[in-house]
């Protein structure tokens, strides 16, 4: 069963499977370290990262989906102890959208909906926590879910919130590169081209070494898609 990617272009499709990727990938390495130690709510978050990328790059396809099951009842744990903080719920909804792609097909659709409510919510409290990582993370969701009538996907909603998180941290590489990403998928490749060097420019992130290799990767793999064009 196909999921209609965009409800303007009835040529266009996303496979279950090609549904599930994207959603994986989308939710990988949206948000930022804390200092160790700083403080209950931080070293609770520390933690779901650091199972999360356990779960992501170490975990066999196969138990992913029940991994990220299990996480994500112990990030809405973390979320409900700590219901004025933004972080918990940053994590809680990568945790889902993770979830998500690993379960995959029209059963996906219902966790990326909580997703997308975790990240409005943290929004409303500081979206400017993670360096912006919820108007990222929100943003990849609009243009990467299907539209009307099977999801909320907007292309326009996806470029204000990927703009916003550029906005805030102009420099990072999952902004930069989901920037670029939006605009070869929305046939804008040509403008594509400096927001991938930004991204392989980008400083490194403490403690997220694996995650900032997979995503240089993207970016050069991308960037030489967009070049060869």
């Amino acid at each position: 069963m196909n999921l209609h990617h965009d409800p303007r272009d009835s040529s266009s499709t996303l496979s279950r499977r090609d549904f599930a990727a994207a959603l994986l990938w989308a939710a990988a390495g949206l948000a930022l370290p804390f200092a160790a130690g700083a403080a209950p709510v931080d070293d609770g978050v520390i933690q779901l990262q650091r199972e999360w990328e356990v779960i992501q790059y170490q975990s066999a396809p196969g138990d992913r989906e029940r991994q990220f099951e299990a996480l994500a009842a112990k990030a809405h744990q973390l979320s409900e102890s700590h219901p004025a903080n933004s972080e918990p719920l940053v994590w809680e909804g990568i945790i889902a959208s993770s979830w998500a792609g690993a379960k995959g097909g029209i059963g996906a659709l219902a966790l990326v909906k909580q997703a997308k409510g975790l990240y409005e919510k943290a929004i409303q409290i500081d979206g400017n926590a993670l360096e912006g990582s919820a108007y990222n993370s929100l943003g990849v969701l609009y243009y990467k879910v299907p539209g009307w009538p099977l999801g909320f996907g907007d292309k326009a909603k996806a470029a204000e919130l990927l703009q916003k998180a550029l906005a805030i941290n102009p420099n990072g590489i999952d902004p930069n590169y989901f920037y670029a990403d939006y605009l070869v998928e929305t046939r804008q490749a040509d403008k594509a081209v400096p927001y991938l060097e930004r991204a392989l420019q980008a400083p490194p992130r403490p403690g997220r070494q694996i995650a900032d290799s997979g995503r240089r990767e993207e970016a050069r793999q991308l960037l030489a898609k967009v070049k060869a064009k």
